[in-house]
């Protein structure tokens, strides 16, 4: 798995089983609570450090969700579909496997599990297969996702 050069697949380029690697980014106390601000979900766990200890985590950590978009975000700066991509289709079995706290350095792999052509000519779905891990190696989310990207060809891809 590589980070690749910008580029931008078609239906018609996607392999599935192909995987990509991205680069990292470290989590900072800052991102927690300017996402806590931004989605209004101040719950302690995301807080409140002494709240966390009485819970068994050794900090604040971050929203689920933070993970979850963090992993968009990544995923976008390989620029597979850079001027291919029509919308997100949805994130399916959403899995958190570990907390994150601010500090933790985070990479995204990802792998095409499955394409095929949409109703519509020209068009067609991408499944893929995501991980997000911490340096130490750990998934700390996985989850599936469907993006609807444009095909070369018509209905034949």
């Amino acid at each position: 798995m590589t980070v690749p050069a910008a580029t931008s697949l078609f239906l018609d380029d996607i392999t599935v089983g192909k995987g990509w690697r991205t680069g990292t980014h470290i989590v900072t106390a800052e991102e927690i609570a300017a996402f806590a601000a931004l989605t209004r979900d101040h719950h302690p766990l995301h807080t409140d450090e002494a709240y966390c200890r009485s819970r068994g985590f050794p900090a604040v950590i971050a929203h689920g969700l933070f993970g979850l978009s963090l992993m968009e975000g990544l995923k976008t700066e390989l620029r597979l579909y850079e001027s291919t991509s029509i919308a997100s289709l949805g994130w399916d079995k959403v899995r958190f496997r570990a907390p994150v706290f601010a500090g933790d350095e985070l990479h995204l792999r990802m792998r095409f599990t499955a394409k095929r052509p949409s109703r519509n000519p020209g068009r067609g779905v991408v499944t893929e297969f995501l991980e997000l891990l911490n340096a130490r190696g750990e998934v700390v989310i996985e989850a599936e996702h469907a993006s609807l990207i444009l095909a070369r060809r018509g209905e034949d891809t």
